[in-house]
This record gives C-alpha cells, sequence and structure tokens, in this order.
C-alpha cells in the first residue's frame, strides 16, 4: 500500500504500494506499473492531496532546485479545495445574522450550493468511468493505467545522498510520448515481454502468436488515448453540470431537514441515509420531468433537454472512442501475389 507521509522532511519519505495483488509492500527503486484498481486510486489520491498541502508548497516557499513542474501541477489541487469549501461556507456562514424569517431560505439556499459543490465533484470524476471501463472491457486498453516513477534528487546539503521522490503518473498520460516500456512483461518474473500487447492484439481481432504484437498495437492504443481524452472532457464536465442542476431541485430539502453524521446514533444515521437515497431518486425524477413550480414549456423541459444531451454526448463520445481506424491490415503478400504466374524483375 502506499503509505502517508510521516513528516514534512521530503529526504525521510518512504513511498510503498502494491504493484499487483498478493505482493509483499515494496519500496519503488525503478518506474513502477500499478494496478488500476480502486484502492491504488484512492491512495495515490490521498497521497498526492497530502503533499500538494504540505512538502510541495514547502519546497516552493525555499526555492528547492527540486521542484518540478509536476508538483506545481499537484498543487492546483489546493485552490480547487479552498475555492470549494469557500464556496460552501458562503451563506451557511452568514445564516445567524439573518432574520429569522430569512434565515430558513438562506439555509435551504446555503445547502443546496453545498451538495452542489459535493455533486460536482463527485460526477465529474465518476462521469470518466463512463468512457474508460467500457473502452477497457472492448478493447482491453486501460487508458487510466497508472504507475510510479522514481525521481534521483539533487543535492541540497552535504549529509544528502540516494534521494528520491516519488510521482504518480499515467501510462497514456502523453498521448504523443506513452510510456511504452511500462507495458512490456519483465521476463525475470516469467511474464512474456509482450504479453499486454498480445492481450489487447486478440482483444482487438488481431490474432494470436504475433511475432511483434506491440508494433501491431501501439497505433490503435494512441488513436485511442486521443479520443478517449476528448470524450472524457466533454463527458465530465456535462455531467458535473448536470449534478449541479440535481442539487437544486426541492425533494433534496427532506434530506437537508434529516441529514446528520453522528453515525454513533445508528438509527438516526440510517434513516437519514434512507432519505438521502429517496431524496437522490426524486431529485433526479424532478429534474427530467420539470417542477411543478415551473411557470413555462421550457423550465418543465430544460431538465430532459440538460439529461437528454448529456446522455448522447457520452455516448458519442464513447462510440467515437471505440471506432478504431488505425487497424494494422490483414492483407498479406500472399493475398496479392500468385505464385502459379510468372513475374519479371527488370
Amino acid at each position: 500500500m502506499i503509505l502517508p507521509i510521516s513528516n514534512f522532511s521530503e529526504k525521510n519519505l518512504t513511498f510503498k504500494s502494491k504493484a499487483k495483488k498478493g505482493d509483499d509492500d515494496v519500496s519503488y527503486d525503478k518506474d513502477t506499473l500499478l494496478e488500476n484498481t480502486f484502492t491504488n486510486r484512492t491512495r495515490i489520491g490521498l497521497d498526492k492531496l497530502t503533499k500538494a498541502f504540505t512538502i510541495y508548497p514547502a519546497k516552493g516557499l525555499i526555492g528547492s532546485k527540486n521542484s518540478n513542474f509536476y508538483e506545481f501541477l499537484t498543487m492546483g489541487t489546493v485552490p480547487y479545495v479552498i475555492g470549494s469549501l469557500t464556496l460552501m461556507s458562503i451563506f451557511n456562514s452568514a445564516n445567524k445574522h439573518y432574520l429569522p424569517s430569512q434565515r430558513a431560505n438562506a439555509a435551504k439556499l446555503g445547502s443546496k450550493m453545498a451538495l452542489g459543490v459535493v455533486l460536482y465533484c463527485v460526477f465529474k470524476e465518476l462521469a470518466k468511468s463512463l468512457i474508460t471501463l467500457p473502452v477497457k472491457w472492448k478493447t482491453g486498453i486501460d487508458t487510466e493505467l497508472p504507475y510510479a516513477k522514481v525521481n534521483y534528487l539533487l543535492q541540497e546539503s552535504p549529509d544528502d545522498y540516494n534521494l528520491t521522490s516519488i510521482e504518480y503518473h499515467k501510462v497514456g498520460e502523453s498521448v504523443d510520448f506513452p510510456r511504452w516500456d511500462q507495458l512490456y512483461g519483465d521476463p525475470k518474473k516469467g511474464e512474456k515481454l509482450n504479453f499486454r500487447y498480445d492481450k489487447i492484439a486478440e482483444k482487438n481481432g488481431l490474432g494470436t502468436d504475433l511475432n511483434d504484437s506491440d508494433q501491431e498495437v501501439k497505433p490503435m492504443y494512441k488513436e485511442v488515448l486521443v479520443k478517449s481524452k476528448l470524450a472524457k472532457s466533454f463527458t465530465s464536465f456535462m455531467w458535473a453540470a448536470t449534478a449541479v442542476c440535481l442539487a437544486f431541485q426541492k425533494p433534496w430539502e427532506s434530506y437537508f431537514n434529516v441529514a446528520t453524521l453522528k453515525f454513533w446514533k445508528p438509527k438516526e444515521f440510517a434513516h437519514s441515509l434512507k432519505v438521502l437515497g429517496k431524496s437522490f431518486v426524486d431529485s433526479v425524477k424532478e429534474l427530467y420531468k420539470g417542477s411543478p413550480e415551473s411557470f413555462s414549456k421550457f423550465e418543465r423541459n430544460s431538465g430532459k433537454l440538460l439529461l437528454g444531451t448529456t446522455t448522447l454526448i457520452t455516448i458519442l463520445g464513447l462510440l467515437n472512442t471505440l471506432h478504431i481506424t488505425k487497424k494494422p491490415s490483414k492483407v498479406t503478400a500472399d493475398d496479392v501475389m500468385d505464385k502459379n504466374k510468372e513475374s519479371v524483375v527488370s
């Protein structure tokens, strides 16, 4: 597993994870391919988030020569999180200053604002799976396959030696230069060199026991990466927008009245979860059918339009990704040359 950081000194950090199920925890001594599991994704996300608020800013403030662009991009989550919390607290923190008659309306709006932020983040990430999972199932290509990259750091003090840091990237992060080396097997572990490429080739109907399956698969792999990135960009933001609209539906008010995080009170907490599920279902229905309080036909049908457009964009993006045009031709020399006919070479 990926252990959490123990202090703010990168020199003393030990980064661990499981490259494969059943493997013992090992410290990375080279770039290592990781399984794309929920556990690994969660631990990688927590690891990056923790460092974005602690180690990376500290390195930047002291002018560390080992600060890099990856750390800069990772710290982009800091204003994102702070901005989200600020937006969630805008109305809720000021409720006590309102008149009693205004306080209830402000609380409802503040709660929906907070819920909108949460659903925006959740739907935006989950929507990517609507592309990633079907593509992996159909083509065998995992566009989100992670790996741990080992960086060897420059010496910053006389006591520094053999310092490393770990970055988490994806094999297909760069569509121009994917990390092909991470997809090859390790003969020392009894793996065939091209076993991952063989699986993708067989999945896409290229046959088995190919001499150079990696060369056959790479053009297809890059095409899928490019198309899936485009599809996930449109899909994730459309579902995020849908989530915000969903958060402002009236049925959520039933949940706000009983919402509690006091899990040590099981009856109240269980009832809260039950109402949460019902409010979610009712809010989806209201978004689709339109609120009874809607005055115009456009207001009543705007939810249908949004849901329909979002679903259509998701389907079109997925179909486009699955439509691979760079499969190698199955035509061979024997198909175009008639060995029974004489030929003259001049």
